[in-house]
């Protein structure tokens, strides 16, 4: 059975910067892809960054770019976001999910605000 659990979110204020880490079990971690989302509110959840099975390839939307580094650990089993120069539109509740599987952990909420 899979198991995503996301920490790390908390209020920060526009300009800050927090490192989500997501735990994971259940799947061959290091055969898979993983990627982090958001569901801004109101709205639908959306692609953040992946990062392949080895970590050599990653990709970023339009939005992060320049501001979110994804890395991976393949012996902890953990993949992880650095959020630098956060802005409130990256307010939302950020997910990790491995490509391949339907899961979704709980999530872990951001808040960018002064």
């Amino acid at each position: 059975q899979v198991q995503l659990v996301e920490s790390g979110g908390g209020l920060v204020q526009p300009g800050g910067s927090l490192r989500l880490s997501c735990a994971t079990s259940g799947f061959t971690f290091g055969s898979n892809a993983m990627s982090w989302y958001r569901r801004p509110p109101g709205k639908e959840r959306e692609l953040v960054a992946s990062i392949s099975s080895a970590g050599g390839s990653t990709n970023y939307a339009d939005s992060v770019k320049g501001r979110f580094t994804i890395s991976r650990d393949n012996v902890k089993r953990t993949v992880s976001l650095q959020m630098n120069n956060l802005k409130p539109e990256d307010t939302a509740v950020y997910y990790c999910k491995p490509e391949g599987f339907r899961s979704w952990g709980q999530g872990t909420q951001v808040t960018v605000s002064s």
